[in-house]
Order: C-alpha cells, then structure tokens, then sequence
C-alpha cells in the first residue's frame, strides 16, 4: 500500500509542473538523431538504458549532466532543451545549505 501512495506522488519538484512532459524531450532528441528506439538513445548519449526509462516515468529528473550531453551531442540549447521538455523555469534555486562556505574548524590553545 505504501509504495502505491509512492507511486501516484510526483517524484521530484520539476514533475508537479503542468507543462513538465520529459517523452516530448526524447521524443525529440529520437527523431533529431534518427534514432530507432531508446536504447540507441542511450547509447548515443552515453547513460544506461534504465535512465530514459526512468525519466519517460517521471521517477527520475533530467539532470544537468545530462541536460549538458543532450546539448553536446545535438548543439541545441540549453534553452531550447529545457523548452522541449516543458521546464518553464527561469532560474534554478539552490537550498540553503548550498554555496554557503563550511566552517573553518580552528584547534584549541
């Protein structure tokens, strides 16, 4: 039971968006290349196969790493990307424990 309740709560922030639809994306970036099916997709873009599946789920969010290898390996934006998948943010928040410098620890006299 619980892991249905898992299932219909969206996983990440960027799936709550109305317009966020991640297969539009790689439906794209299939025809783009001329790709016969996901798993050339993957190969393409160098991740393992069960990452495209878990993003056309919506359990997993593209990740800057691979917003960057989309753009490397079809030179469109980052921009147009983000568009093609509905991600209509216009900056990236970070949480409050990032950016901040650690503390320095200094020893005792």
């Amino acid at each position: 039971m619980e892991h249905q309740q898992q299932l219909s709560s969206p996983p990440h922030g960027l799936a709550s968006q109305s317009s966020y639809d991640p297969n539009r994306l790689l439906d794209t970036l299939r025809d783009r290349m001329k790709l016969k099916n996901d798993a050339a997709l993957s190969r393409a873009l160098e991740v393992a196969p069960p990452v495209i599946s878990k993003i056309r789920h919506r359990s997993l969010p593209v990740g800057a790493s691979l917003l960057i290898r989309m753009h490397e390996v079809t030179e469109l934006s980052i921009r147009d990307l983000r568009d093609l998948m509905g991600d209509r943010r216009t900056k990236y928040r970070l949480s409050d424990a990032q950016g901040k410098p650690k503390p320095v620890i200094t020893a005792g006299k």
